[in-house]
């Protein structure tokens, strides 16, 4: 089955450069365009695409409310959201990440970047690369716990192994880096995410990469 998806974006000449680029692979199957956030959303309950390639900044509604709406407890159907920004360091990101986005791309990203962007966000797992996790959260420090906050009483149901795991997490390591990282097998490290995000009541590796910023478990900066 290709994987299906929707090219939101309100430069109709970027929609055609991003659909020429995914056309080209036989596992992707481009079923939509929209204009704006609104458009979006009668577009992703109309074609029920796996992932909307969604700008943040458009006209009527932006990228952050229409994922809002499509990732949220109301959605209507499995989208997963990849945002595409012109600027790594934009408020808009952290928003659309918080909002529900299963990551985020450059638009002026390779080719091939894009495309793998497509498949990973469509295997349920996050696309942030590890260093525009760190400059991201980096920049935004101002509005992070200083770490010298109490633990919040959730992270106390992770077992060491679990807090390790989330920490790698958020600092963007893939599933195959933190096995690497911690002499285990991939299976295992899938195991350990999947408790952390059970346990924190969280939807996936993003909102556990911000989860761990914004407890104080890991502090802007520190490596």
């Amino acid at each position: 089955m290709a994987i299906r998806v929707l090219l939101v974006d309100d430069q109709p000449l970027l929609r055609t450069g991003f659909r020429m680029i995914l056309e080209a692979e036989q596992d992707i199957a481009v079923v939509g365009e929209a204009g704006d956030g609104l458009q979006a959303l009668d577009q992703v309950r109309a074609l029920q695409p796996d992932v909307v390639l969604m700008d943040i900044r458009m006209p009527r509604m932006d990228g952050v409310e229409a994922t809002r709406q499509i990732t949220g407890p109301e959605r209507n159907g499995p989208a997963k959201v990849l945002v595409l920004t012109t600027f790594d360091l934009d408020e808009y990101v952290v928003e659309a990440l918080r909002a529900g986005a299963s990551g985020f791309l450059l638009k002026d990203a390779p080719a091939g970047e894009l495309v793998q962007a497509i498949r990973v966000v469509a295997a349920g797992e996050a696309m942030l690369a590890p260093s525009i996790t760190r400059r991201l959260l980096d920049k935004y420090a101002t509005h992070l716990p200083s770490g010298d906050e109490p633990v919040p009483d959730t992270l106390h149901t992770l077992t060491d192994r679990e807090v390790e795991v989330l920490k790698l997490v958020a600092r963007g390591l893939s599933n195959a880096e933190i096995a690497a990282d911690l002499f285990v097998s991939e299976t295992t490290v899938k195991t350990h995410v999947g408790h952390v995000l059970t346990k924190l009541g969280l939807r996936d590796r993003v909102q556990a990469a911000v989860y761990a910023y914004e407890s104080g478990l890991v502090r802007p900066g520190a490596q």
